[in-house]
């Protein structure tokens, strides 16, 4: 029967069937029950399902079918064993019902997606079970988020400890993580960049027991989680921790589930000073998170409504746990969640790319390289093993660099540069460690088909023109004019190359390359083609240009 001033008497009520009366379906059947909507459970178990019929006074069966089969029914519960979750779903949907699925959504990412597509193509109602969106606690911690109570955030940490029951058909990642990930994705409203995590077993070889997880987000927040069924005491905390308010969710607790510390960073004589402040309870509502979200499925399903936790988010929260269990098989390699639909470049595993940044089709960023946020590559770029490329750098196309080379920002590559093996880019000219000195970063700008030796150094502010060659090892302190050769320290003009890379041997200030025929003129210290202007040394020397694209 309905409780007195339940918000479902104003409107019909959805008739629910549960599948699954264990340890948190029964949850379910009770919720369900006293909110009137319970039409008939589901088990296999005999005892469970005679104790819920009775009970409950409700149709109870063994078979999945009958429930599909019932035509009063509108909405199915799934509380079965997560292994069992997508099929159940998958046939409810087919069936014509709504469906509510506890966590996770599926145990495959694909089979999540096919979940989604049904609901879609069937215009059924999909939520999954994420209760801690429905806690008093993590609605009004978002509610803080949002309003800038707590300042920037900086990290988040969640633990999720118990001596409980022990799974076979699951381990403790897909048990107990996808209650803390929900949460963490729910309260910074983002998708991280990047997860990795490291598991152990110790029970069972197959199975993990104990496994932390680390999510990095593009606004530069991380969250860790560690979950363990194998610790002597039970612990759920969720700790956000910002530069002007921390806050605590202890779940354990009954009268502090949440409260905020004012902690400040004081720094004194540059040295970081903690300040400790009286911690500040936070009075939440008495309303069971269950409850509320029963309440939100049956309304859902009776408005046709989106769940506030339906397939996406589901989805998203299995991805995250794919991605998890993929570092944990890797021994901890972190995993990247750019799309491989999207993505038209390669990246080797152990390179890290931030988001957000530009890097187009064919570029190649090979081992222990890291591409940070808001730069820009260009097409068919190759960077080589431990390259660097810092924020605001430009790369063009085409361009190649070698092992060992970092582009600070201020840095600007046009198409088809080579940086040779460990060469060195500088972006302010007094650096000191204690003084900050972004505000003086030099542009320093390398011009199309220029190429930099091995070991050579290029002072900040500087030009290097247009197919300009810096011998191995030299220091550039000036700017380089196009086609010049310049070795030595302070780099000195030797003589010119062509656009091939080849030196020219001019005589009377006009030459010829003797590998690619082009022709040189040289006024003054300016070198200029006498090729006509629209001439394309790449369609007018293809054996040339061919062999430089081919290095190494």
């Amino acid at each position: 029967m309905t409780n007195q001033g339940d918000p479902m008497m104003n409107g019909q009520i959805p008739r629910v069937g549960v599948v699954g009366c264990g340890y948190w379906g029964r949850n379910l059947v009770r919720n369900f029950h006293e909110l009137g909507s319970l039409e008939a459970i589901c088990d296999v178990d005999t005892a469970r399902r005679e104790e819920m019929r009775q009970t409950y006074s409700v149709a109870a069966t063994d078979r999945f079918d009958d429930l599909l089969s019932m035509p009063q029914i509108q909405a199915i519960a799934i509380a079965a064993p997560a292994v069992e979750h997508f099929d159940l779903a998958r046939r409810a949907l087919l069936a014509g019902k709504d469906v509510f699925v506890e966590k996770p959504l599926a145990l495959r990412t694909d089979e999540g997606e096919q979940l989604v597509a049904l609901a879609q193509k069937h215009a059924r109602i999909l939520m999954v079970g994420h209760i801690l969106h429905y806690h008093p606690a993590v609605v009004e911690l978002r509610r803080l988020l949002r309003a800038g109570e707590l300042g920037r955030i900086e990290y988040i940490s969640s633990s999720r400890l118990n001596l409980g029951k022990l799974r076979t058909e699951e381990d403790i990642l897909w048990s107990f993580a996808p209650h803390d990930i929900s949460a963490i994705l729910h309260l910074l409203d983002e998708k991280p960049t990047r997860v990795s995590a490291q598991g152990a077993s110790y029970l069972n070889h197959s199975i993990a027991d104990v496994t932390l997880t680390v999510l990095s987000f593009a606004s530069g927040v991380s969250a860790h989680i560690f979950v363990s069924w194998l610790h002597p005491f039970k612990e759920q905390k969720l700790v956000i921790v910002g530069d002007r308010k921390m806050a605590v969710f202890d779940d354990t607790q009954n009268e502090t589930k949440l409260v905020l510390y004012p902690h400040r960073i004081d720094w004194v004589n540059r040295v970081p000073i903690a300040r400790k402040a009286e911690g500040e309870v936070v009075v939440l509502g008495k309303e069971e998170p269950l409850r509320t979200e029963c309440l939100h499925f049956l309304e859902c399903v009776r408005d046709r409504t989106t769940p506030r936790t339906d397939g996406q988010n589901g989805l998203q929260v299995l991805e995250v746990l794919h991605a998890a269990g993929q570092s944990i098989r890797n021994h901890g390699q972190p995993v990247s969640f750019e799309k491989r639909t999207e993505r038209r470049y390669f990246s080797d595993p152990t390179a890290v790319v931030d988001e957000p940044c530009e890097i187009g089709e064919g570029t190649k960023i090979w081992h222990f390289s890291h591409v940070m946020a808001n730069c820009s590559i260009g097409r068919k770029c190759v960077l080589g093993q431990n390259v660097n490329v810092a924020s605001g750098v430009r790369i063009g196309d085409n361009v190649k660099i070698q092992n060992n080379v970092s582009l600070y920002t201020g840095v600007e590559l046009e198409d088809d540069v080579f940086c040779g093996p460990s060469m060195v880019f500088t972006n302010v000219m007094t650096p000191r460690s204690h003084v900050n000195r972004k505000s003086a970063y030099q542009r320093t700008l390398v011009k199309r088909g220029a190429s930099l030796g091995a070991n050579s150094t290029i002072v900040c502010g500087v030009t290097i023109g247009h197919y300009a060659l810096v011998g191995a090892g030299a220091v550039v302190t000036h700017d380089v004019p196009d086609h010049a050769l310049v070795v030595g320290v302070p780099a000195r003009l030797i003589g010119w190359v062509c656009r091939c890379g080849v030196p020219l041997d001019l005589s009377d200030g006009v030459g010829s390359c003797v590998e690619c025929g082009s022709c040189y003129a040289l006024t003054g210290d300016v070198l200029g083609s006498v090729l006509p202007a629209n001439l394309n040394p790449r369609t007018a020397f293809p054996g040339a240009m061919a062999a430089t694209a081919g290095e190494d």
